[in-house]
């Protein structure tokens, strides 16, 4: 039970980090029906941000740990968005109005040109930094010694994770943004007829989607005290299918379906064989698509004839 309860814990923050990119790819498919397959990489750029934003405060000087993630934090957050504002101008709005695979081929052209991009300017190796989070709490010991822990680390995954997911549910059921990425949702032609600037509204939801990949970076930056050019990729699969399986188009959704594929790849490692974790956790999707295909809380299209 012990054994359990640790890994409980660890998948509930890998899910959380998983949730945070997740709801990236759900707010896109929401307004403009189409996967931004670049997602993952805007992720990958925010930790690489976090961690030059990061080296560059302390070569100044600069030590009160508060502080340095106050402004690494608020700085990979407003340069990652500006990525995310150029990949919608860049690959997004001259083929929006073309067909369908146009946009995800543009996006997944993009997502090649970023990973590349960042191989030649940091190089192919991973890039580790020091812990700067540290410490934690001791919530059980078994008499055969096995101990329980819950980091400081984790702890500020978990909350940041739950804090920006209600933040941005309020700010699309009671904000006038937020009106405004509902109506584009359900028809942009008649939003726009009725007020609405369809292309700020577009903008602002790849801009609000790259600053959250932002956050995840760091989290994963802080978490894991690596970075290297190629996770965007994996970590952007696991959260476009974190996604999927949770209901695309949902914020509650793609942060449940963060931690249920958290969770499936974290118990299996730790109970079955660690090599099959991603079969386990892309099998498990098949299963619920084909018995729930709108995902955990996804709700039917309707189309109107």
């Amino acid at each position: 039970m012990d054994y359990f309860t640790q890994q409980l814990i660890n998948g509930l923050v890998l899910g959380s980090i998983y949730g945070l990119i997740a709801i990236g790819y759900t707010m896109v498919y929401g307004i403009v029906g189409m996967i931004n397959f670049a997602h993952g990489d805007v992720f990958m750029i925010g930790g690489f941000i976090a961690l030059i934003t990061f080296l560059l405060l302390v070569s100044t000087g600069l030590t009160a740990v508060p502080v340095i993630l106050l402004i690494v934090i608020l700085v990979s957050m407003a340069i990652t968005a500006l990525y995310g504002w150029t990949i919608e101008r860049v690959a997004y709005r001259p083929l929006r109005h073309s067909f369908r695979l146009a946009p995800m081929l543009s996006a997944i052209g993009m997502s090649f040109v970023l990973t590349n991009y960042s191989q030649v300017a940091q190089g192919a190796r991973v890039k580790p930094i020091p812990p700067l989070i540290t410490g934690g709490y001791t919530l059980h010991e078994s008499a055969a010694g096995f101990v329980i822990q819950l980091s400081n680390i984790q702890i500020v995954v978990v909350i940041t994770t739950i804090v920006l997911l209600a933040i941005f549910t309020w700010l699309v059921s009671r904000t006038r943004l937020g009106r405004d990425m509902r109506a584009c949702e359900q028809d942009q032609t008649m939003a726009a007829l009725l007020g609405v600037d369809v292309d700020r509204t577009i903008s602002m939801t790849f801009v609000i989607g790259a600053a959250l990949a932002a956050v995840a970076g760091l989290m994963y930056l802080l978490y894991y005290g690596l970075v290297d050019f190629f996770m965007g990729f994996v970590a952007g699969i696991k959260a476009f299918t974190a996604a999927v399986l949770g209901g695309i188009g949902s914020l509650p959704g793609a942060m449940l379906g963060g931690l249920a594929i958290g969770l499936i790849e974290t118990f299996w490692s730790a109970y079955f064989s660690v090599e099959y974790k991603d079969v386990a956790a892309f099998s498990i999707l098949i299963v619920v698509l084909i018995f729930m295909p709108t995902g955990l809380l996804g709700r039917p299209e309707v189309e109107k004839v």
